[in-house]
């Protein structure tokens, strides 16, 4: 598999995002030759937690949410963390980045409660998609429907939504990244 030349913007707050969450397809993407870039609200290091509890390793941005935009890159990613989520959900900038490459057809993959963003800006409404299970009703509410599977690649809409439940479904979600941006839009 290789996505050389394709570029990832991935958007995280400064604390409580699921270390592996973040990490992970981070690195699986640079592994098969994408440009990740990693946008949080602040120019200063993002604090992880490893199952919202315990302190994980520090990751350092290479930009923030308010001087991106969707131009330039290929896909977004949301990563979880019940805590990043929950502020992620509020940010203005988040929010505006999320919708923008929606509206210009590029993937967005959302796992755990990252999809919490997909609610504020409209995206679940008419999608399937899933999310760590307490995130179910709030995905119904806002028209979607919720599957219980490791990832859902919904490519029915305008732009192509991948979403994934927890950080155990990580290697599914990260191969259907690389799926997407490799043009397959297969659902795994």
């Amino acid at each position: 598999m290789s996505i050389v030349g394709r570029s990832v913007l991935v958007l995280t707050t400064n604390y409580g995002t699921e270390q592996d969450e973040l990490t992970r397809p981070v690195s699986v993407l640079r592994e098969n030759g994408a440009r990740v870039l990693v946008a949080a609200q602040k120019d200063a290091p993002v604090r992880t937690l490893v199952a919202d509890r315990r302190p994980g390793a520090d990751v350092r941005p290479d930009t923030t949410l308010a001087r991106e935009t969707a131009e330039g890159y290929d896909a977004v990613v949301v990563p979880g963390g019940t805590l990043n989520a929950d502020r992620l959900r509020t940010d203005p900038d988040a929010r505006r980045l999320v919708s923008a490459f929606a509206d210009a057809g590029k993937p967005v993959a959302a796992i755990c409660h990252g999809p919490w963003l997909l609610v504020d800006s409209g995206l679940a409404e008419g999608r399937e998609l899933t999310s760590y299970p307490s995130l179910r009703p709030d995905l119904e509410n806002a028209g979607g429907t919720w599957t219980d599977r490791a990832v859902v690649v919904d490519t029915s809409g305008p732009h192509p939504l991948i979403t994934s439940r927890r950080p155990r479904d990580l290697d599914a979600f990260s191969a259907a990244l690389v799926s997407a941006l490799e043009g397959d839009g297969s659902d795994g």
